[in-house]
Order: structure tokens, then C-alpha cells, then sequence
């Protein structure tokens, strides 16, 4: 709380799932803070958080190492479709991606460019 009365709005990581957590994160200050998820289910972030934080993250560091760029911009459509609705979604790896093969990151940024568009 200091830092958003800094006047900073901090990332927070939430490694894993926060599924069961999502309502007792909302009482953070509205557009203070960016909840940078891993795991979590994207639908339910953005229903109880969409409206109070900016969401990012939740593209599986998995699908980076071991998927296909189709298959990376087929999940990252979707999670845009969910997550981005209305805005405050940010796309990117759910977690560290050292093991991500270039062909996968230039594919998530391909669907970020062409699907990421707010109207």
C-alpha cells in the first residue's frame, strides 16, 4: 500500500493459480495495480478484476517451449477474446520464458498485433 500511495502501481506476480484468491485481491485501491498471473483461469480474473486492476500474463511458458506458432496464436486469440474485452489486459508469458523458442514469441507477438486492437 505504501508504494501505491507513492504513487508507483506495482506489478504483483501470482505464480501458480489464483483462482481461489481472485476475491480478496479485489480489495486492492481501483487502477492501482497490475496482477500479472500465471495459471490462473483469465475468465474469472476478469470478471472480478477487470473493472479494479489491469490484468497480464497467463500464455503458458509451456506452450512457448514445446507448442507451434499456430497453436501459440490460436491460444493467445482466445485469451485476448477473454481477457482483453474492454481493455486492461496486458499479453505475455504466464511466467519466466527462457526456454521459449523464437518462433513461438514472434507468433505471440503476431496475435498481440493482430488481434490485441481495444475498440
Amino acid at each position: 500500500m505504501a508504494l501505491i500511495e507513492d504513487g508507483f502501481v506495482p506489478q504483483i506476480f501470482a505464480e501458480g493459480g489464483y483462482n481461489s484468491r481472485l476475491e480478496i485481491v479485489k480489495d486492492l485501491p481501483e487502477g492501482k495495480v497490475i496482477w500479472h498471473f500465471d495459471l490462473t483461469d483469465m475468465a474469472a480474473a476478469k470478471k472480478i478484476l477487470g473493472n479494479s486492476a489491469c490484468l497480464m500474463g497467463n500464455v503458458p511458458v509451456s506452450l512457448l517451449a514445446t507448442g507451434s506458432p499456430s497453436g501459440v496464436r490460436a491460444y493467445c486469440k482466445k485469451l485476448i477474446q477473454v481477457a482483453g474485452k474492454g481493455g486492461g489486459f496486458i499479453l505475455a508469458p504466464g511466467a519466466g520464458s527462457n526456454e521459449a523458442k523464437l518462433e513461438n514469441l514472434l507468433a505471440m507477438v503476431q496475435a498481440a498485433k493482430e488481434y490485441g486492437e481495444y475498440r
